[in-house]
């Protein structure tokens, strides 16, 4: 196996995240390396209502403080530091390509379904992730 430095654990902070936090923490111990931690807010829709506006400002500032309470809360169970702590506004798969630049990751450590028929057709965060990495990436399986 390839000696990892810099690990990125994407996450949606739910309860099965855990079981992708304890494979990437396993992962960084056994190398040696840092882990970071990305967690994707995707952009409420401005387009929702039609012809009539709405400002969604309240409810993303909303999302925002609560992810960062899960966030922090999530991060302490696994002793992660703030500043490896990242959380970013838009589209999942391109955030996570963006960080993995800038840090120069080694490998993605991320949680897959693994859907079938329609949602499999549709696509996943984990793949995408997948097809546009630049580093290794682990699409650890949960929810089964």
């Amino acid at each position: 196996m390839s000696q990892y430095n810099t690990i990125l654990l994407a996450s949606d902070l739910s309860d099965e995240a855990e079981q992708v936090a304890d494979k990437a923490m396993a992962v960084a111990k056994a190398n040696g390396a840092s882990l970071h931690l990305i967690h994707v807010i995707e952009p409420l829709s401005f387009a929702y209502g039609g012809d009539i506006p709405m400002d969604f400002s309240g409810i993303q500032e909303e999302m925002q403080k609560q992810a960062e309470a899960q966030m922090s809360d999530f991060a302490k169970r696994y002793n992660i530091n703030p500043e490896h702590q990242h959380i970013v506004i838009g589209r999942p798969e391109s955030e996570i390509h963006n960080l993995v630049k800038k840090l120069s990751v080694d490998l993605v450590v991320v949680g897959s379904h693994g859907r079938h028929g329609i949602a499999l057709l549709l696509g996943s965060t984990a793949n995408a992730v997948l097809h546009g990495a630049t580093c290794d990436v682990l699409a650890v399986r949960v929810g089964e």
